[in-house]
């Protein structure tokens, strides 16, 4: 269902995440769905406005289905958000989200999952950078997982559970290098992200969640 579902409605960008462009149609479909029902399967916060709000790592997010867009908190106010990757893939999650699902139970890496052969070649997540920045400053990796209000985890060197929406969790594993092996970083997941999320979607949001934890911020 998810291969035919990514088939049926590609997602428009390049491998390089550049050129996106949410389509129409993906808003249309979720104006469509009831808004009580997605905060209550979700946890997101809904508006006076029906706007749908939530939590991006440590930055408030709203969803405007009436503008077509995103927009974060700036403080006084909601700015419009220019972030293509995290627009299509909170929008694909909001379309595509049926149950609540168990946090923290059967937790799995790329290949496992249904859609497992598509990680690789120009789809691979993120990672290289991150092993760039951090290789030999595992302190630098904790600081600016925690400032993305990661949650430490019992797992590898070094390991953080960040959160893109209340809902859904992503697990950064970090091992520090030696004189025999090198530096190394995963991604893990759980199996549920596979249900509400197509390979495609996924490699988006990892992808945008990396760049967070590259720069130290959102």
């Amino acid at each position: 269902m998810q291969e035919r579902r990514r088939k049926e409605h590609p997602a428009a960008y390049a491998p390089d995440g550049s050129h996106l462009k949410v389509a129409a149609e993906y808003w249309e479909r979720l104006s469509a769905r009831d808004p009580l029902q997605l905060v209550a399967i979700t946890q997101f916060q809904l508006t006076p406005e029906n706007g749908l709000a939530f939590r991006f790592l440590n930055r408030d997010i709203l969803v405007d289905p009436q503008a077509r867009c995103l927009r974060l908190w700036c403080g006084t106010g909601w700015d419009k958000a220019d972030d293509p990757l995290l627009e299509l893939a909170t929008v694909l999650y909001l379309i595509n989200v049926k149950d609540v699902h168990p946090l923290g139970r059967d937790i799995v890496g790329p290949k496992d999952l249904k859609e497992g052969h598509f990680f690789q070649g120009p789809h691979e997540l993120k990672i290289a950078p991150l092993v760039e920045r951090y290789g030999s400053d595992m302190q630098g990796f904790r600081k600016s997982a925690e400032s993305l209000d990661g949650e430490p985890v019992d797992m590898a060197d070094a390991a953080y559970r960040l959160k893109p929406f209340p809902r859904v969790n992503l697990y950064y594993l970090f091992w520090e290098g030696d004189e025999e092996f090198p530096p190394r970083m995963i991604v893990l997941f759980e199996r549920s992200i596979q249900e509400m999320l197509a390979a495609d979607a996924i490699w988006g949001l990892v992808n945008r969640v990396s760049t967070a934890l590259l720069m130290g911020r959102v």
